[in-house]
């Protein structure tokens, strides 16, 4: 498989017919929401979570289409210790529905060494995720115990997997990716086995990173888009692919890009692009890639503190193999989530 990237960033394309009216996303959609996470539920909400800038709580928003969460009310859902424990550096939360409850997976660090990062979870029964209480289930333990964030989570032939970044102090590298079976929402079982480390150059620009992984099942293959290098303008997605049918828990099922899939893009003024998730068209028809991205280039003093990274969507593409096209950054401004044709 061959993903390769379009340095040209042409977004010119002939227009489509479509069976359907599109729907129409105006990017960006929610500013300043770094590892935008969307999630549309069996109620035909969309919910919605990302980092905010201070790093200090979990908000929540809802809203019947994709568009409405530029103006849905962020629910404060959950905020930071004071000490100790998940009390700095409040990152990257994620929600999932999991037999019958709610579930936020999130990284943090601790008010006496912030850099500290750890994974916890958080569980809620309530039918609606912004209502009812949500409850400590503690620190996600791993095979060991280090630097470890973006905890993401599915199922496949009736296994529950959990898939993450961490740093492994006998592999040279900031953070690779693992996946390990799950025994319950909040617990890993067995092994953790190595998904990707950073090895190729778009991987390695300012730190070594693979990180902010997102699945995505179709076509009877298991994709993860995943995000490297440093959180400026060289941040971009590499890919994953393994077949729906295969040992998920050997490394040689999976396919790693060696290709960068998806980076900055100067003439649509999206920079340093990544930490996505997936999620659909009101009807279903049309897959959508959701990420953040800066609209400059430049930051000034550490880029994880710089706010601006806002939440965006546009439409994936697909080769008639079945294989996604992430293309390039949009430009901002109406987007129409129309289904583009088969490449």
């Amino acid at each position: 498989m061959s993903l390769e990237h379009n340095s040209s960033c042409d977004h010119s394309q002939t227009p489509q017919a479509s069976p359907r009216e599109p729907e129409y996303v105006t990017n960006p959609l929610v500013p300043q929401r770094a590892d935008p996470w969307c999630y549309k539920h069996t109620d035909g909400f969309y919910y919605f979570t990302g980092s905010v800038p201070a790093y200090n709580r979990i908000e929540l928003l809802k809203a019947p289409a994709l568009q409405g969460l530029a103006f849905a009310e962020a629910k404060v859902v959950w905020r930071k210790h004071k000490q100790g424990p998940m009390s700095y550096h409040i990152w990257a939360p994620e929600l999932h529905f999991i037999g019958g409850c709610w579930y936020l997976y999130f990284a943090a660090g601790r008010a006496e060494a912030i850099w500290d990062i750890r994974m916890y979870v958080l569980e809620n029964s309530a039918a609606d995720p912004t209502e009812g209480t949500w409850t400590e289930k503690g620190q996600l333990t791993t095979n060991w115990d280090s630097f470890s964030l973006d905890a993401t989570t599915f199922e496949q032939n009736g296994t529950r997997y959990l898939v993450w970044a961490q740093n492994d102090p006998a592999v040279k590298g900031n953070t690779n990716l693992y996946i390990a079976e799950m025994e319950n929402p909040w617990t890993i079982r067995g092994r953790q086995i190595k998904l990707t480390q950073p090895e190729f150059d778009w991987e390695i620009e300012g730190f070594l990173v693979n990180e902010g992984p997102a699945v995505l099942q179709k076509n009877g293959r298991i994709f993860i888009a995943y995000s490297a290098s440093a959180t400026d303008q060289r941040y971009c997605m590499g890919l994953l692919t393994a077949s729906a049918g295969s040992d998920l828990l050997d490394a040689a099922s999976w396919e790693k890009s060696g290709q960068c899939i998806f980076r900055s893009c100067e003439e649509s003024g999206q920079f340093g692009p990544g930490h996505n998730s997936f999620t659909t068209s009101a009807d279903g028809m049309v897959d959508v890639l959701m990420y953040h991205a800066r609209p400059y280039r430049k930051t000034v003093g550490d880029p994880l503190y710089d706010p601006n990274r806002h939440a965006r969507v546009q439409p994936l593409e697909w080769t008639g193999d079945g294989t996604p096209i992430f293309g390039n950054p949009v430009p901002d401004g109406p987007v129409a989530l129309i289904a583009p044709p088969q490449k």
